[in-house]
């Protein structure tokens, strides 16, 4: 039973790849941050001083009932993980002390899942529905605590632009990700805007971003569908490569015609229930440090570049020009409820297959 899970979850991870940025697959690496010290220690002025200048989070303390506790990490490269840069910083410069945090970075999407059904790892910053997928694998037994990334997706192209959606009808669209979320938000804002996927546009799916950039670039009358920081990456490769509809921008336009309005949202953080139920405080402790650190990440785009390629997550000059396009962002509580399961609702009305069959129930969300 146990095997048949992790095929289905494996099958499930791979259809989200195209949400992994400009990764390619390949074997998890951990990240230069991985452990701090091995027991709390109250943090002194020069510490909390030295803290602060860096733009880290300051030290923090425990009191001696709560015991540090190690949080296994997972994250993708590309935006989930370029938001976490600066507590990952803080805790291999040791700034940290609450607890000792372990870090993965993964440009495969197949290696998580499997991770969090064998408790390897405790939080992953995943793909939107690969989480609703795993919710309902696990029988309820991952929790979301936040949206870490709202919409990454645009339209690009190679000499002949387009303003508006309809203007696209008639034209051929490379793109990655059939069978996951790009597919789902490309079809519904085609739709929406009174054009029919299969006989308006022509949309050929490619393995990779790559292979659609490549096929772009061969043909200049035709558009491409880039997720960031690919994206960002596309048009270094070539000048002639511009970006023309953000699709984030197109779907909110959409929604504000709806009664319940929804958000593009691309990427979570979840945590296995048995973590959750074991460490509760951990957990919240882990929230504050990827709050300050997506605080830190979207003020100073600069800095953080530099931490992104550290992390070889992408480059550093390829970061500081994707940064302000990847929507990382950090919300939580009913919020994040009601945003995500709006957009979860959107998916399962598109595809149920995509969210695992079903809308996750009410114990889905964290509340905080």
């Amino acid at each position: 039973m146990k095997k048949k899970v992790l095929s289905i979850l494996l099958a499930a991870a791979l259809s989200a790849a195209a949400l992994a940025g400009c990764g390619t697959a390949g074997k998890a690496q951990s990240a230069p941050g991985t452990a701090v010290t091995e027991e709390a220690a109250p943090a002194g002025e020069a510490e909390n001083a030295a803290a602060a200048s860096s733009g880290t989070p300051a030290a923090e303390t425990k009191t001696p009932a709560e015991d540090p506790v190690d949080i296994n990490v997972a994250a993708l490269k590309g935006p989930t993980a370029m938001g976490m840069v600066s507590f990952m910083d803080a805790a291999d410069q040791g700034s940290l002390t609450d607890n000792r945090y372990h870090f993965t970075i993964s440009d495969a999407p197949d290696e998580i899942p499997p991770m969090i059904v064998q408790g390897k790892t405790d939080i992953a910053a995943v793909p939107v529905n690969l989480a609703s997928v795993l919710y309902h694998k696990t029988e309820g037994g991952v929790t979301v605590l936040a949206i870490n990334t709202l919409g990454v997706l645009y339209i690009a192209d190679n000499g002949s632009p387009v303003s508006s959606v309809q203007e696209m009808k008639g034209r051929t669209i490379y793109a990655s990700g059939k069978g996951s979320v790009p597919e789902y938000v490309l079809h519904y804002i085609l739709e929406r805007n009174g054009l029919d996927p299969a006989a308006d546009v022509t949309i050929e799916w490619k393995s990779e971003h790559a292979e659609a950039l490549a096929s772009l670039l061969a043909d200049p009358d035709a558009l491409a569908l880039l997720p960031q920081p690919f994206a960002t990456v596309a048009q270094t490769k070539a000048e002639s490569v511009q970006l023309d509809l953000d699709l984030t921008k197109e779907w909110d336009t959409l929604q504000n015609e709806s009664e319940q309005p929804s958000a593009l949202v691309m990427g979570v953080a979840i945590v296995r229930n048995e973590f959750l139920k074991e460490h509760p405080d951990a957990v919240m402790e882990f929230m504050e440090h990827y709050r300050e650190s997506v605080e830190a990440v979207n003020s100073d785009t600069e800095a953080a570049a530099v931490l992104v390629g550290q992390y070889d997550i992408v480059p550093a000059p390829v970061a500081q020009k994707a940064l302000p396009y990847c929507n990382i962002t950090f919300i939580s509580g009913n919020e994040m409820k009601e945003k995500l399961s709006g957009f979860l609702t959107v998916l399962h009305e598109q595809a149920p297959e995509s969210v695992g069959g079903s809308l996750p129930g009410d114990d889905f969300y964290y509340g905080e």
